[in-house]
């Protein structure tokens, strides 16, 4: 690129990032390699500038997203006719998945007032109280906001399974339940994009050393991890099954090879780009006369009879 040409974004290889890495059923995670690059321009896919080519475009891309939120939000906030949308990104990963990591890098060109990020962990007292679904509504994204979800109500049929928190006849109940909730919230303006950031045993076992070697990530280990890891089979059979069972052309699953994490931020930020681009956004029309009010700010604010306005007071 000439030094004259300004950095563009450059489309993914192959198609939409929402068709290169959407799950259909059956979902076999063991067929898709977590350290793959589906959807990388030919171009980008070798060398050591891939890295920062990628963490530019995620750069560019955010920019973009921080445009259409603020449409989506002005929309909301001006009461336009056409629906009220809601984006919610729903994040899930194995320990050390990069759940964190996404949020903090795609959702960075974002205004922070637009956006509604919520974290789930073991449920409290009071939630487990109500059905597993009740602290989801109640996180949901005011509309014209951009939600995103760090873990959600898959919990209930990942670790609820593993874990047998539950009755196995509960959690298989739970994945018509929340094909329902789902189809309730796109019926209510809620565009989903579900996202499985896909890592390899290996890899979460460097990241989870990484975390033992620096003391500056000892807060981020918990020694339940290592339990967790061993059950590392069991987890990619409830993963497969919650994702073929609860993927539907309303509310699909994509699943983001996730060893590489500049690509992992890549892939995600042109999978919500795409989002977007669905949602025929633009700035709402004026309710007022623009003419008119140009005019009386020329003329410092005048009213009908010549003196100044003073706001109705």
């Amino acid at each position: 690129m000439s030094a004259l040409q300004e950095p563009r974004i450059v489309a993914p290889d192959g198609g939409p990032m929402r068709k290169l890495l959407r799950v259909t059923a059956p979902v076999d995670l063991g067929a898709i390699d977590p350290r793959s690059t589906p959807g990388l321009p030919t171009a980008e896919r070798d060398g050591q500038h891939r890295k920062s080519w990628a963490r530019g475009q995620v750069e560019l891309v955010g920019d973009e997203l921080g445009q259409q939120q603020e449409m989506l939000f002005a929309m909301a906030k001006a009461g336009s006719e056409r629906p009220a949308h809601r984006v919610l990104l729903v994040l899930q990963a194995m320990d050390c998945g990069g759940k964190d990591g996404t949020i903090k890098r795609v959702a960075g060109a974002m205004n922070p007032l637009g956006l509604h990020i919520r974290s789930f962990g073991p449920p409290s007292a009071e939630e487990l109280r109500h059905d597993f679904l009740w602290r989801i509504r109640r996180a949901l994204p005011p509309a014209g906001y951009v939600g995103m979800f760090n873990r959600s109500h898959y919990e209930d049929v990942l670790i609820a399974r593993v874990g047998s928190l539950v009755p196995e006849a509960t959690w298989r109940a739970r994945y018509d339940e929340i094909n329902s909730f789902e189809r309730e919230l796109t019926e209510d303006g809620v565009t989903l994009v579900k996202v499985m950031l896909h890592i390899s045993y290996a890899e979460q076992g460097e990241r989870l050393l990484e975390r033992l070697t620096d003391p500056r990530k000892h807060w981020k280990y918990n020694p339940s991890d290592i339990e967790a890891r061993a059950r590392w089979d069991d987890y990619q059979a409830a993963y497969a099954e919650a994702l073929s069972r609860c993927g539907t052309d309303a509310a699909p699953w994509f699943v983001v090879p996730a060893d590489r994490k500049w690509y992992r931020d890549w892939a995600v930020a042109h999978l919500l780009r795409e989002t977007f681009d669905t949602l025929d956004l633009g700035y709402p029309p004026a309710d007022f006369d623009v003419a008119h009010e140009r005019e009386r700010l020329r003329s410092g604010g005048a009213g009908a009879d010549g003196t100044p306005e003073m706001n109705g007071r």
